[in-house]
């Protein structure tokens, strides 16, 4: 079928940069690093009510009409006309995504399926049972193999208990070289320690309940510390709020930064948390660019990724969610062990270099598509 050309591959997500989002961000960086060996294309939500082809980055792109968005999602309802518009020999649907399930049924393309699933989704009970599970079982009936970006997500997951054989694990990877201690980085990383003191604990994330990032603030309470929280959300007045509440004259909310500020600030930083309540934390991306830039992680015993991505004890500490007395104690004991920090953060930055590079995660995903083209008629 793809002798003589390259592999041409449909990701169907819900919206593509510049939108935000850490999907969105995924998609962007497959279709970049996939396309030397991948014709990878994108069909995603456009944010107005017309329909918008382009490329971008050399991915072309087509930004499907919207009338209007539900939470994160686009409704878009040509999204089947273009399911079977777009021709490709595999469709890549990033999951969580309604639309593009319901428009996978209603359209019923022909191309082989791959589920990329990112995370569970978190509903009202029968929400989830009457409007999203059914189509979601639909998918993943007809997909031929199933991504996960660790095994404990597929151990984990409710959904996919039934389709185990399916999955197939591809962990994200970071640009490590975005990410390089370059000397303006660690100019900028010594202003930030000069501006805000030390010793420094960095969050990075949306500022939503899952988050954790009131347990964090309780935790940090009288810590000989400045915590710095980057991100933003519903949640931040509130958050704020509760940091006066709370006395915290060290903790800094300085909402979204741009990238390169983001990098300093993690070469910046003594310790990086990610104290995450819920499964809804499937992986945690920010682990890596944590660990990639040689900085240990306090993270949380979550059953998702989140623990096999930050190994307790080799590239930090991980603790029970919700446990700001077991997140303190974790701050305290690296806080006061340099050597300790330095050895985990040594390990991690290693490890991301090993396991959790962009070229790595590109060149899986290229052996998932050649693995399902070159699957029997009948599981196709």
């Amino acid at each position: 079928m793809t002798t003589g050309r390259l592999i041409r591959v449909l990701h169907v997500g819900k919206f593509y940069p510049p939108v935000p989002g850490g999907m969105e961000q995924v998609v962007r960086l497959l279709c970049e690093n996939e396309r030397p060996t991948i014709d990878s294309r994108v069909l995603v939500a456009n944010k107005t009510h017309e329909t918008v082809r382009e490329t971008v980055d050399g991915v072309p792109v087509t930004r499907v009409a919207s009338v209007g968005q539900i939470g994160s999602v686009g409704l878009c309802p040509t999204l089947p006309l273009w399911l079977r518009r777009l021709s490709a020999d595999v469709i890549v649907v990033h999951e969580p995504n309604p639309v593009a399930l319901v428009s996978m049924v209603l359209a019923r393309p022909r191309a082989a399926v791959v589920v990329w699933f990112h995370s569970e989704v978190v509903r009202p009970r029968w929400k989830y049972r009457l409007l999203y599970r059914p189509f979601l079982r639909a998918v993943l009936r007809r997909a031929v193999r199933i991504i996960v970006s660790s095994p404990e997500l597929a151990r984990h997951a409710l959904e996919l208990q039934d389709f185990r054989d399916k999955c197939v694990v591809v962990p994200f990877g970071v640009d490590t070289a975005r990410l390089a201690p370059t000397d303006g980085v660690l100019a900028r990383a010594k202003d930030i320690r000069a501006e805000h003191g030390t010793p420094l604990i960095l969050f990075v994330g949306r500022l939503v309940a899952y988050k954790g990032v009131d347990v964090l603030l309780r935790a940090v309470v009288g810590l000989a510390a400045t915590t710095l929280i980057v991100g933003a959300g519903p949640l931040r007045a509130p958050l704020e709020r509760l940091a006066r509440e709370l006395g915290l004259s060290r903790v800094r909310f300085l909402g979204d930064v741009s990238d390169a500020e983001v990098t300093a600030l993690y070469h910046a930083a003594d310790i990086f948390t990610l104290p995450s309540v819920t499964r809804a934390e499937a992986f945690g991306v920010v682990q890596l660019e944590a660990m990639a830039c040689g900085v240990p992680v306090v993270s949380t015993n979550l059953r998702s990724g989140v623990p096999w991505v930050n190994q307790h004890q080799k590239t930090g500490l991980v603790v029970p969610p919700g446990d700001a007395g077991a997140l303190r104690s974790a701050f305290d004991t690296l806080l006061g062990d340099r050597p300790r920090r330095e050895a985990l953060g040594r390990f991690a930055r290693d490890l991301v270099h090993r396991q959790f590079t962009l070229s790595r995660m590109a060149r899986m995903t290229g052996d998932v598509y050649r693995d399902v083209l070159g699957a029997s008629a009948s599981e196709l």
